[in-house]
């Protein structure tokens, strides 16, 4: 009998077309915009202190009812998809984010601004789920990588260029235009998504178009959870204690709800927003956990930096933006290679890869004070945001790969639940960390001391890494 052997996928099936592309262009023109947001409202803090004639615990309320509104309703993304369509909640998702950062330029008051800015948070919440399972879905295995690699250009650059386009426009315009500049972006993404992002439904496990049906009770308990402990880890950082009583109550509470989300989808007959069920396979689980720890070191190490450049170099903001250039090169580079290769090497090679650069960056890191050279700590971030950003574009293609199509849009929600969990408790744990540090540790040393933590996170991640896939895709 001659020996059969499967051909290789044509060369068309490789190529990324036209039109995803032009989905891609899509979704990163909407990601940029959100995640640009995100960093520009932090420095803006100072700016609305004054503005309104109000206390700091009110105006970070700016952006904690922001993160609870995106907590609340990342759990209906997946949903949402199976059940109206990828472009129809996609569009609902950028006219939400429009007409809150409308009404934000236009706030009147801090509680106006605060209530606009949840309107913005529901908005946003659905941007990056619903992106990475549009472009999972409509990739395919064999350019999953790369086009993956494409849309994480905004949510890995977002957090470096952020700082340096809010402190020009805090400097010089008006606080407002930190809100009104998401209009034109957002406008065009809405104008060119018709013809960009495809309109098809899919049900779970091969249930027809549009007839997903919600799991309410599943959807209450989870956004609960979800908020629960996104509240309890702004708390930390915004006491910087861990043994507040709000601080204890909210996160025992959304562990409380997580466990009873979880025995609730674990029920016969129970068609859960999430399947807990993904995580028993180890293709999916060991992403899952990478995902969580990556994002911790990436809003772990963009927490601690700019702190640095500010409190121990008593740099401006937008000198401190300027000098966190290096990390968002070393991003851009990783993710220029691993879109290449992540279709083609094994992922266990490419994060293990990620895993030690992140590792390296992180020791020289350990070593700086007020007097470190400039060339020093941009090496270090090179390093650091080199392996971030090859870590993260390995661990979420991996991720993605690892479930049957149908399964990707909640699939691509329980990793963005977890991305926001680990990127809520990593800065929450270093800003307390950093706290303790700065008693006993003379100038610039008590950033140095803390990101050894870091250099900890990373080898934990190692162990996680070395449960992904060894074959090529």
């Amino acid at each position: 009998m001659a020996e059969t052997t499967l051909s290789p996928p044509p060369p068309d099936a490789r190529r990324l077309s036209p039109a995803l592309l032009r989905l891609a262009g899509v979704i990163m023109l909407a990601s940029l915009m959100m995640q640009l947001d995100m960093t520009m409202t932090g420095i803006a803090t100072k700016t609305l202190l004054r503005r309104f004639d109000t206390t700091l615990s009110t105006v970070q309320w700016v952006t904690t009812g922001y993160m609870l509104a995106m907590a609340v309703v990342i759990p209906v993304a997946g949903w949402g998809m199976e059940r109206y369509g990828a472009r129809a909640v996609w569009m609902t998702s950028l006219a939400l984010f429009l007409a809150g950062s409308v009404a934000c330029g236009a706030a009147w008051s801090i509680w106006s601004l605060i209530a606009f800015r949840v309107v913005q948070g529901l908005g946003g919440g659905l941007i990056l789920p619903l992106a990475h399972a549009i472009a999972a879905r409509e990739a395919g295995p064999e350019r999953l990588g790369r086009m993956t690699a494409a849309i994480a250009v905004p949510s890995l650059l977002g957090p470096v260029l952020g700082p340096v386009l809010g402190g020009w426009i805090v400097s010089d315009l008006n606080w407002r235009w930190i809100f009104f500049v998401n209009v034109p972006v957002c406008a065009a993404a809405l104008v060119l998504s018709p013809r960009a992002v495809p309109s098809g439904r899919t049900g779970p496990s091969g249930r027809g178009p549009g007839r997903a049906p919600l799991d309410v009770l599943g959807l209450v308990l989870l956004a609960a959870a979800s908020a629960a402990l996104v509240y309890g880890c702004a708390e930390i950082g915004r006491l910087g204690s861990f043994g507040s009583a709000r601080v204890i109550v909210a996160l025992a509470a959304g562990i409380v709800l997580l466990a009873a989300f979880v025995a609730h989808a674990l029920r016969p007959g129970v068609e859960p927003i999430i399947d807990p069920r993904l995580f028993r396979s180890r293709r999916f689980a060991a992403p899952a956990a990478g995902i969580l720890l990556a994002t911790a070191l990436m809003f772990g190490a963009l927490g601690l930096l700019p702190l640095y450049y500010q409190q121990a170099r008593g740099e401006n903001a937008l000198h401190t933006g300027l000098m966190m250039i290096p990390f968002g090169v070393g991003m851009g580079v990783a993710l220029a290679v691993n879109g290449l290769l992540a279709d083609r090497v094994p992922a266990r090679l490419l994060a293990v890869a990620g895993t030690v650069l992140t590792g390296a960056g992180a020791l020289i890191f350990t070593r700086l004070d007020t007097h470190t050279g400039a060339v020093t700590t941009g090496f270090a971030q090179v390093l650091y945001g080199a392996g971030i950003g090859g870590l993260l574009v390995t661990i979420l293609t991996a991720g993605m790969r690892s479930v049957a199509p149908d399964a990707i849009p909640r699939a691509s929600t329980a990793l963005r639940i977890l991305q926001q969990m680990g990127g809520s408790f990593g800065s929450a744990l270093l800003f307390v960390i950093l706290q303790r540090r700065e008693a006993g540790h003379p100038g610039g040393q008590a950033f140095g001391s803390t990101f050894w933590w870091l250099v900890g996170f990373a080898a934990i991640t190692l162990v996680a890494t070395l449960a992904l896939p060894s074959r090529r895709p």
